[in-house]
């Protein structure tokens, strides 16, 4: 296991990082790559890339086996779902939820066959992740057998294999077709997430990989404001935009205005435009941010 030391990430070790080679997760987690300044394939049947500048080695793995290897130390640093990741039962854990690949985990049987999660008792439940929902009906206390089927599970409780199901639910639409019905609170919630090796010491470019994963993911929640005000309002002007540290700002050569600028939230940025005007901001700029070092 390689020491984390104080040496340009270029010069030490390379960081060994998994990466999804297809399906949901797969595009978003190499546009985030991108956005983060390391290089990603432009072939997609390609299978490992190397980013000497960045000191990183990308392998694009199955996102099901990716916990798998940096479990056992293979690899430094795997993206890949919290799902994925509690259900491979590999030594890792969760180290940055990236805010894709959102989805929920539910029971579900035929329609009003069930209303709560104690009905599953004795019950046959037929699932691609056998570790999450064994992991569930443990901590529940519930006995129930579990059955792993891989691909659609929908059809299972048609075919006499199981009672209920336990899947991935987006819209709902999928099990509805399949005359199902969701009950009960989620088993789980889910995202793409950065996991590293429970316990391991990580090369130096560990520590500027996540500085720049974190930067993207704020500058994707926030945009930059600029308003110029007076300076009699300022005070009321601010409270509605402190920014991270305290907004910054400027005289204008119009006398009696200041110029101000400050990170907001990108979700209610446009009401936050209107009560700005509301109180004498005028001259109210929205900008992105592409990357920041907060």
């Amino acid at each position: 296991m390689v020491t984390t030391s104080s040496t340009d990430s270029t010069s030490s070790k390379p960081l060994r990082i998994a990466v999804p080679n297809k399906g949901a997760l797969s595009v978003s987690a190499s546009e985030l790559l991108r956005e983060a300044g390391y290089r990603q394939r432009e072939d997609s049947k390609r299978l490992t890339l190397i980013d000497d500048e960045n000191g990183v080695e990308f392998f694009y793995l199955r996102p099901r086996d990716i916990a798998l290897y940096v479990g056992e130390g293979t690899l430094d640093i795997g993206i890949t779902g919290r799902d994925l990741l509690l259900d491979s039962g590999a030594k890792a854990d969760e180290v940055i939820g990236l805010g894709f690949g959102r989805s929920r985990f539910h029971f579900a049987g035929r329609a009003g066959a069930f209303s709560a999660i104690e009905e599953l008792r004795g019950k046959r439940i037929a699932t691609s992740y056998v570790g999450v929902v064994s992991a569930f009906l443990e901590r529940e206390g519930i006995d129930a057998s579990v059955t792993r089927l891989d691909g659609a599970v929908e059809t299972s409780i048609q075919l006499g294999v199981a009672d209920v199901i336990a899947d991935v639910v987006e819209t709902g639409s999928t099990m509805r077709q399949a005359g199902l019905e969701i009950f009960g609170e989620p088993i789980m919630h889910s995202e793409a997430v950065v996991i590293t090796r429970s316990g391991a010491q990580l090369p130096a470019a560990y520590e500027t990989f996540r500085r720049r994963l974190d930067g993207v993911l704020i500058a994707r929640s926030y945009v930059m404001m600029d308003y110029d005000i007076r300076a009699e309002d300022l005070a009321e002007a601010s409270a509605m935009t402190p920014g991270l540290e305290g907004p910054t700002v400027s005289p204008l050569h119009r006398e009696g205005w200041v110029a101000v600028r400050a990170m907001v939230p990108r979700k209610g940025s446009q009401k936050l435009m209107d009560d700005l005007y509301a109180v004498g901001a005028r001259a109210i700029l929205l900008t992105e941010i592409n990357a920041c070092r907060i």
